[in-house]
């Protein structure tokens, strides 16, 4: 079996590389291999030759920035694995952790598992609670509106089957990638399993590129994708 870890990256020269090298020293079983698929999304720092000088990695690249979900659908377009995996480059997410997040696929309990933030208060992402409060609203409408059972809809972390990936067509370019995925999976009957993981958001002046645009947004997308798409 393989496993494709897709990273779309879009100016994050201070983290990519980290991000990598955590990913190359995951221990995975035996019967598992990885690919490390990197998706530059028309960076304007120097992410690109930092990318062009690591090896063991499959790296594509858009001549302009069109946005996490375009960057995630190229990564999926060359994923040859078994099971996927996004993660993000901005170290929010530990890379180290994507074993416990794929154990629930690999035990055959689940096709589609997601990263659980917003557990403890011990968690460090209890520092930002306007968007825990924004996260849980929309983790809310996405249960009454699709059938669910979520805690944390707008996770970066989502592992999948590729039967899970096939199933559905994929059309945002930018943060709708989150609703979209969760949507049209919810649609088509998959069960969700959320696994408790560590999470460390970053603030405004490292880096952050989430708004509160990006929440109405995400409102709107869940709208549509119910009852026009």
């Amino acid at each position: 079996m393989k496993l494709s870890i897709i990273i779309p990256v879009y100016n994050e020269e201070k983290t990519i590389a980290e991000v990598i090298t955590k990913i190359k020293d995951i221990k995975l079983p035996k019967d598992l291999t990885k690919e490390i698929i990197v998706v530059d999304d028309g960076s304007k720092d120097n992410s690109q030759s930092i990318l062009r000088r690591i090896k063991g990695i499959k790296l594509f690249s858009h001549e302009t920035n069109k946005g996490k979900g375009a960057a995630v659908r190229t990564g999926l377009n060359n994923a040859k694995g078994d099971i996927i995996v996004i993660q993000d480059a901005d170290l929010e997410y530990n890379p180290q952790q994507i074993p416990q997040v794929i154990s629930p696929i690999l035990s055959k309990e689940a096709e589609v598992v997601y990263g659980l933030r917003f557990l403890k208060k011990g968690n460090e992402n209890w520092k930002l609670p306007a968007h825990y409060v924004g996260n849980r609203i929309l983790s809310f409408l996405t249960n009454l509106l699709y059938g669910c059972n979520l805690s944390d809809m707008e996770t970066g972390y989502k592992a999948f089957t590729k039967k899970a990936k096939e199933s559905i067509n994929l059309e945002s370019n930018d943060f709708g990638f989150e609703v979209e995925f969760t949507a049209k999976i919810c649609k088509k009957g998959f069960k969700i399993k959320e696994v408790p993981i560590k999470y460390r958001p970053r603030l405004w002046n490292e880096g952050k590129k989430i708004t509160w645009k990006d929440g109405a947004k995400a409102f709107y997308y869940l709208i549509k994708f119910r009852f026009i798409k």
